[in-house]
């Protein structure tokens, strides 16, 4: 079995907690699978239909390139493997923790549905990963829009946003920059729920808009909790941009984003 594989694999499961709660999962033996990361082995072929569907990849995906992998999955490096390690955020508003509320029951994942800053009349959906590091709440955002449709992996668009989230009072804030390019920064302003369960939070984000112009806007957002435990790499898959009645975004979200428009130059609600 090539290296390649290994690597691949290796990549895949540290985006869980460790090696051992992925074996748990798939009820693979620890040392055989060790095996397969190393590239001593090669699954049989029912070990690897169940490797690739609890990974959400496909079978020929696992032997691509090491470098063409990683930017198919989004994976990031190790130097970007917090949203804390030398977030200027962070130390800019340590001080505000002082007076913020606890954020751990909205800490997991979401989907972020909002109007498109860049092309209108499309939603974009993101995923966001809310967290508490060290006595703060970080989050990541990731986002993707494809320049042609049918493209390859390097035909993505793609942005990570990292940043530093506050509950103050009876609103979250949270604030970010774009950390591959350091060029933009957002703020999003939620309202939290007061259910036993979180579903839908809805808010306003404003920003820039990727043109040429990089026009300040503000659009409505919708944030869909998804779980504190979920198969990353899939819902990865689901980052894209949508068209405004496409099926697969539910009417509710429509709806609710459907409230205001996105407006540039101006930060205001229709």
């Amino acid at each position: 079995m090539s290296e390649t594989f290994g690597n691949n694999l290796k990549l895949l499961c540290s985006h869980y907690r460790s090696i051992a709660e992925v074996c748990r999962k798939l009820a693979i033996n620890r040392a055989q699978f060790n095996r397969y990361l190393a590239g001593q082995s090669r699954p049989t072929a029912h070990n690897r239909k169940r490797i690739c569907d609890f990974f959400g990849v496909e079978d020929y995906e696992l032997a691509l390139p090491e470098d063409q992998f990683a930017r198919l999955v989004g994976a990031r490096g190790n130097s970007q493997t917090s949203a804390s390690s030398g977030a200027p955020l962070l130390e800019l508003f340590e001080s505000i923790n002082q007076h913020a509320s606890d954020l751990s029951r909205y800490c997991g994942y979401y989907f972020e549905y909002s109007n498109c800053m860049s092309v209108p009349g499309q939603i974009l959906l993101s995923l966001v990963h809310l967290r508490e590091e060290r006595g703060s709440f970080v989050f990541e955002r990731q986002e993707r829009q494809e320049r042609a449709r049918g493209g390859s992996a390097e035909d993505w668009v793609r942005c990570r946003y990292l940043g530093a989230a506050f509950y103050l009072q009876d609103r979250v804030f949270l604030i970010d920059y774009e950390s591959l390019t350091g060029n933009e920064m957002s703020q999003t302003i939620l309202i939290p729920s007061f259910k036993s369960r979180i579903t839908r939070l809805n808010g306003m984000k404003t920003g820039v808009s990727s043109g040429d112009r990089r026009t300040p806007a503000c659009t409505r957002v919708v944030w869909e909790f998804l779980g504190s435990d979920i198969n990353r790499v899939n819902a990865y898959r689901q980052v894209m941009l949508y068209a405004a009645d496409d099926p697969r975004i539910d009417e509710d979200v429509r709806q609710r984003l459907a409230g205001a428009r996105i407006r540039h130059g101006l930060f205001e609600i229709e």
